[in-house]
């Protein structure tokens, strides 16, 4: 399973990526009609002023029509019609409306055979969580943003793994050398944090029972997603001495820690699941996103890296550099850390450590409080090699572990 989720995500990078630099200069609006303008999903790049309209429901379905390689040719229906029967869309009046961005999210995501765990009303939480947003909007979209939320989607995978983008190749409507061009393989850290950050959490421990009811957090950190199903990265030091913990992800939702399935105290790693329900029970997520790991990272001095991780708890954050040295041996690891510029901050631990092409690197751990940009992250080599398939222990137990440890040492 693990093995199949990594060669989906490496066919998805080599799509994944975002918009050539001009973008800034002319507008997000603007680059994403021109970039569904050269893919053939618009006749036309609209004026910036229309841009700026609301997007009619009417529109945004005869878009969702064409993104998934049907047009006038092939179709002997209206697209409201062809999208109704495909069972897209659930709305058929009320067609010249601008249409509500979870209604929109919840065809699109319909479209991609996504079925469980949205409807018309929570879709865009749904899409945010997994990934398929890279921003959050407003109630109901304009026409800039609705080319901006499906220029978006392109890259990202139906429920058999194949990207919309792919799809539009293999239907004829545009060929492999247009989406190479328009996604290439080396990201931005915008489009890293676009593309990822649903995928990074911020992770509250609590060392009682008491203080996990009344959210009194007493520790935490960082740590991202590995696997679809909820399995999870992020140092031991950040659930050392902890009971109970929970995730908080880019929309807000917070989930508990199931279990511990590996820990390694001298590497400073841990694989966690977390649960698929939210802790106060009123959402179930079907999966999450989820970040590959570079099995071998060869990575040199020079190399440009990203992280993201929540800095003193506040914020989800990104923040660039480069590689400064490998294979560091650090006081208290076992195993060589890297060494970047990358900047983290208190509450970074358990990070993620990125490279250009939006593969896990690395999990960060820490800085040399005496020197400047000098910020450790630690290989995830003992996670790769470790069995992702057992049952786990409890928080609980491990520090029972953690406790009769110290015990047997005094």
């Amino acid at each position: 399973m693990k093995k199949r989720l990594v060669s989906l995500l490496c066919a998805l990078l080599l799509l994944c990526g975002a918009v050539p630099a001009a973008s800034a200069l002319e507008g997000e609006a603007l680059q994403a009609a021109k970039t569904l303008t050269a893919l053939h999903l618009l006749d036309s790049v609209p004026s910036a002023k229309a841009l700026k309209t609301p997007a009619a429901r009417v529109r945004a379905t005869e878009l969702l029509v064409r993104l998934y390689g049907v047009t006038s040719a092939t179709r002997d229906v209206s697209p409201q019609e062809y999208a109704a029967a495909q069972g897209w869309v659930t709305v058929t009046s009320d067609q010249q409306e601008p249409v509500p961005t979870a209604e929109f999210c919840a065809s699109l995501l319909r479209q991609l055979g996504y079925k469980e765990g949205f409807d018309n009303e929570n879709a865009a939480l749904f899409a945010r969580r997994a990934g398929l947003l890279a921003r959050d909007y407003g109630d109901t979209l304009t026409l800039g943003e609705l080319y901006e939320l499906v220029r978006d989607a392109l890259p990202f995978p139906d429920a058999e793994g194949v990207s919309a983008a792919q799809r539009l190749v293999d239907k004829g409507i545009c060929t492999q050398a247009d989406i190479q061009g328009l996604f290439p393989q080396e990201l931005t850290a915008r489009q890293v944090a676009d593309r990822h950050m649903a995928a990074v959490f911020r992770l509250d421990t609590y060392r009682t029972e008491k203080q996990y009811e009344k959210d009194q957090s007493d520790n935490g950190g960082s740590g991202f997603f590995v696997t679809a199903g909820g399995l999870a990265v992020t140092n031991y030091h950040t659930i050392k001495g902890s009971s109970f913990a929970t995730v908080t992800l880019v929309t807000g939702e917070t989930f508990p820690v199931e279990k511990v399935l590996f820990y390694d105290i001298d590497a400073d790693l841990a694989l966690l699941r977390v649960s698929q329900t939210t802790r106060d029970g009123k959402t179930t997520a079907p999966f999450f996103s989820f970040l590959e790991i570079a099995e071998d990272p060869d990575l040199r001095p020079g190399d440009q890296v990203y992280t993201m991780g929540v800095p003193l708890g506040i914020t989800l954050a990104i923040s660039d550099g480069v590689i400064s040295a490998v294979n560091h041996q650090a006081e208290g690891f076992t195993l060589p850390c890297v060494i970047n510029t990358a900047d983290i901050s208190h509450g970074s631990s358990g990070g993620v450590l990125m490279n250009i092409y939006g593969r896990v690197v690395g999990v960060t751990t820490g800085a040399y409080s005496s020197g400047n940009n000098l910020y450790l992250s630690v290989p995830l080599t003992p996670v790769l090699e470790a069995d992702w398939t057992v049952e786990g222990i409890t928080l609980a137990e491990v520090l029972k572990e953690a406790v009769a440890r110290e015990t047997g040492r005094s």
